[in-house]
């Protein structure tokens, strides 16, 4: 019985010390971050310990024989599983995963170099003769994901109502330019070139359409600039306030260049993203833990390294795995996600996307002195919860709630929709708390 006992505690111990070697590892490899340590060095040091940790729970597992040729095989077995985990883990560690090529420029394509720092791809479309004064912007979701040209022929429609219609790609997403320090993304650093736009197009005033984490772009914009919007279509809204793994999303962004090779972006996504997010978006959850656990639900030690440095040291996160290698890596996982929802392939700004948006407290309270009307959109096939709408509607007193029926974002019935919410027009306002019944 004492020699039973003996062999489970060995095993239960041995197991433990397995269970915590990628643990340790990791930790190993934040700290070498830290201290300034190269890529290769950190990564080498944590796979070191991690094999290190691994071999001594193996011994702890197994027992050690007391006849000879029992203790050569212990040597055997627990050498060979060492050997093929661990150059299983430190290929898939070491190796970059495929990337894609940088994107092709689409039809009208143009580029703003902003005060900010920031180099956005943009398209503009105008009518024969401009009718309305107030120009309309359209801000996509994500964040991070953004479909250049899908939007601009979709909502470029509304020039022929009068209106001068800008899509852009927000910073870190599709065609515009990367930062190499992924902390300079965040709320703040958007809102600020939202206003740059609006001042190098020499508008007055905007209406703004936004969509998904947009809309959250749109109610920091509103609430620091109240008098710069002269309305705004917040539809599938996303989240006041969803967390990301950086502890400080709105750091001082410094110039936008990026490498040459790191610039352009590697992946052409489109609007909408393609998981259900009960409680926010995507890249602040879903997408995150897709891209650490892998598409088949397997950890990838590459990303779970990137995730990892990511909290503690995000430039040294870039310098680990760069632009192009995440954006192609979140566009799989992107694309082999259920949608529950009709959608086109989508693409990721990879870095901006795990960075998520943290609202300033202050938010809410500022959005109740809001006057510009709101109106906010919710669908039948929506990928936003009902409670997120909410959110929105509890912040902007004011703010009219409609509903879309069976149309997409991409319909003719939400182009309707927007024409006569932006001309003036009345829209069929949804009263209830609740989603309605279907």
């Amino acid at each position: 019985m004492a020699s039973f006992a003996r062999l489970a505690g060995r095993a239960v111990a041995g197991a433990g010390v397995l269970a915590l070697s990628p643990v340790l590892g990791l930790a190993t490899l934040a700290g070498m971050a830290m201290v300034g340590a190269e890529p290769t060095t950190f990564a080498v040091t944590g796979l070191a310990v991690f094999a290190s940790m691994f071999f001594l729970g193996l011994l702890l597992c197994v027992p050690r024989p007391r006849v000879a040729w029992g203790r050569w095989l212990r040597a055997a077995v627990v050498l060979g599983a060492e050997a093929t985990v661990v150059w299983h883990v430190s290929v898939a560690t070491l190796r970059p995963a495929p990337s894609h090529t940088p994107l092709a420029p689409v039809a009208g394509q143009r580029e703003w170099q902003l005060p900010t720092g920031s180099e956005l791809a943009y398209v503009r479309l105008a009518p024969k003769r401009v009718t309305r004064p107030d120009p309309v912007v359209f801000l996509h979701g994500g964040p991070g994901v953004a479909d250049l040209a899908a939007s601009s022929a979709f909502f470029g429609k509304l020039t022929a109502n009068g209106y001068q219609v800008y899509v852009y790609d927000q910073l870190g997403a599709g065609r515009s330019a990367r930062l190499r320090d992924p902390r300079g993304y965040g709320l703040t650093r958007d809102v600020a070139d939202l206003e740059a736009i609006r001042q190098a197009i020499g508008a007055k005033r905007l209406n703004l359409i936004a969509q998904d984490y947009g809309a959250q772009l749109a109610a920091a914009y509103l609430a620091a600039h109240p008098d710069r919007v002269a309305r705004a279509v917040l539809s599938s809204p996303a989240g006041l306030s969803p967390a990301g793994p950086l502890s400080s999303p709105d750091s001082p962004a410094g110039p936008s260049q990026g490498s040459p090779a790191e610039t352009s972006p590697s992946t052409e996504p489109s609007q909408g993203a393609p998981d259900s997010a009960p409680q926010g978006r995507e890249p602040d959850g879903k997408v995150e833990a897709a891209a650490v656990f892998g598409r088949g639900g397997t950890p990838d030690p590459r990303l779970l390294a990137v995730s990892t440095l990511l909290r503690v040291d995000p430039q040294a996160a870039h310098a680990f795995a760069g632009d192009r290698e995440l954006d192609a890596y979140l566009d799989l996982v992107r694309q082999t996600a259920p949608h529950p929802c009709p959608a086109a392939e989508t693409g990721s700004g990879g870095y901006v996307g795990l960075t998520g948006r943290a609202a300033p407290g202050s938010l809410r309270l500022s959005l109740t002195e809001v006057t510009a009307p709101v109106l906010i959109v919710k669908g039948q096939c929506d990928e936003q919860s009902w409670a997120s709408a909410m959110d929105f509607r509890r912040a902007l007193p004011s703010a009219t709630l409609a509903y879309l029926g069976g149309g997409t974002y991409r319909s003719e019935a939400y182009l309707g929709l927007l024409r006569a919410f932006l001309s003036g027009r009345p829209v069929p306002a949804y009263k209830g708390q609740g989603p309605p019944p279907g």
